[in-house]
């Protein structure tokens, strides 16, 4: 059967102009509804049951089918062919242009929005504040989880190497003195103070890593911080250099940290996607310390930091 002429990709209108990583959330009512606008509601947890959402929002859900179940760690990014099935499942369009949401501000939603930027697609921001944001605006939700049961979309995958990373690479970082390797834990989990809450994982970091929680590139508001406020947080962690790379507990708030530098003018960044989640499992070939770290330990060998990750 031929797809229908108004839903074929070569007559779609385009979505509106993209605006960059961030827009607020006067910029996404002034649009909603617009053709080639989707909505992605990113909400993991108890968020993710809440029964209210932006008008016309759909599931990006990373605790279903926009994570890999079969992989070892929580929140693994998918395949190319299974997040092109995914996201076409949904109605993407490659013209269309995507804010992503989350219920608790900006905290799962960035993930969201890396994921696409790793795949290729370049068309989506994060909506400034989440849902909380958009609510105190006194801007319209519907009583109804997010859903969607339209047609599908011609979204494929075109996978940009580098942007998200494994263990091996992350040790390679941790050798490499122009790069930084910053934790977006809170600093008791990152010093090994406070348990891990994800059983069988060691408490501590990584030998040279640094800690950024990601709650400190946001304002009391919720809103992400003014870029220059995100590059002196970014710098100060980082040390001055330029190649970030990022983990957390499962690779979803490393994902703000990126949305940060990316805001801050950083532009060598990458994700961890096994992040604690991995790294912390007991393992002689992945080195963990305790403490306030901040200094630069002896270097974890490349070689080492993959080893495992192959074993897995």
């Amino acid at each position: 059967m031929s797809t229908p002429a108004s839903d074929h990709p070569a007559s779609r209108e385009p979505g509106p102009a993209n605006p960059g990583p961030l827009v607020g959330a006067d910029w996404l009512a002034a649009r909603l509804g617009a053709p080639g606008l989707v909505v992605f509601d990113a909400s993991v947890g108890a968020h993710r049951a809440a029964a209210r959402r932006i008008p016309g929002a759909r599931p990006f859900d990373l605790d279903g089918a926009l994570s890999d179940h079969t992989a070892p760690a929580p929140h693994t990014m998918p395949g190319p062919a299974a997040l092109t099935d995914a996201l076409r499942a949904l109605g993407l369009h490659d013209s269309d242009t995507v804010v992503v949401y989350d219920g608790a501000g900006v905290y799962s939603s960035a993930r969201a929005w890396w994921m696409l930027r790793a795949m290729g697609f370049d068309r989506a921001a994060v909506l400034d504040g989440g849902l909380p944001a958009w609510t105190a605006a006194g801007l319209p939700v519907e009583a109804a989880a997010p859903e969607y049961g339209g047609p599908p979309g011609s979204f494929t995958a075109r996978p940009r190497p580098g942007l998200l990373i494994d263990a091996q690479a992350v040790a390679a970082a941790l050798a490499d003195p122009a790069a930084a390797v910053l934790d977006a834990r809170t600093r008791e989990r990152f010093e090994g103070t406070a348990p891990e809450p994800r059983p069988g994982l060691r408490g501590g970091h990584m030998p040279g890593a640094a800690s950024l929680p990601f709650g400190e590139l946001q304002g009391p508001d919720g809103l992400m911080r003014p870029a220059g406020e995100l590059r002196a947080a970014l710098a100060a962690a980082a040390g001055g250099r330029e190649r970030l790379r990022f983990s957390c507990g499962s690779g979803v708030t490393a994902c703000v940290l990126a949305l940060g530098a990316d805001l801050a003018g950083y532009r060598d960044l990458a994700v961890y996607d096994g992040s604690w989640s991995e790294w912390g499992l007991p393992s002689p070939l992945r080195p963990v310390v305790t403490g306030p770290g901040a200094q630069r330990h002896a270097p974890v060998s490349p070689e080492d930091g993959g080893a495992h990750l192959r074993a897995l």
